[in-house]
């Protein structure tokens, strides 16, 4: 944002280099980041834990982090102001988080389930999860209480990053091309 206020942002685009090599030395260097804390924030969960077990979870806390720091990027792009960039991540990430709750509320054997009204709102919070990454799958305590994770549990994780963080990294590359000095 500083970058975007003192004008530093049209400097660097005015520059010989490529948006794309812009927006990827940004990615890349909050993911480098993201992993130096997500690393910090294992360590201690060796103690506890077998270091398979953290391993996993490490693994999946960096791809959640992965696609909530592409998002964040996207938004920054997009919105001129902070307050509303933030909202938006926060809401997204929330809305991911429990998107698995919302879903089993509405699927409630105690709502009338024949109503035309309540078969809408099913339909629209089924389009919604369809379109959120399911962040429910990322980083579960139960792998490390449990011990009942494995590289297999870590596939829907590393595909969901990987669809999210390209979808996300072309929507703001394509904003960032379109902004004009």
């Amino acid at each position: 944002v500083r970058e975007f206020n003192d004008k530093g942002f049209e400097l660097v685009l005015s520059q010989p280099i490529p948006r794309a090599a812009y927006y990827c030395g940004k990615l890349t260097g909050f993911a480098m980041f993201a992993v130096v804390v997500a690393c910090l924030i294992a360590l201690p969960l060796a103690l506890y834990a077998t270091i398979d077990q953290v391993f996993i979870w490490l693994l999946s806390l960096i791809c959640e982090l992965l696609i909530v720091i592409s998002l964040g990027l996207l938004c920054l792009f997009t919105f001129s102001n902070i307050t509303i960039a933030f909202s938006a991540v926060v809401a997204f990430y929330l809305l991911s988080r429990c998107m698995d709750a919302i879903l089993l509320i509405s699927r409630s054997p105690i709502l009338e389930t024949s109503a035309l009204s309540q078969e809408v709102i099913a339909d629209v919070i089924n389009a919604i999860a369809w379109l959120l990454p399911d962040l429910d799958l990322f980083t579960q305590t139960q792998w490390l209480v449990y011990a009942n994770g494995d590289m297999n549990s870590l596939v829907p994780v590393l595909v969901q990053t990987l669809i999210y963080v390209i979808f996300l990294s072309g929507a703001a590359l394509f904003d960032l091309y379109r902004k004009e000095l």
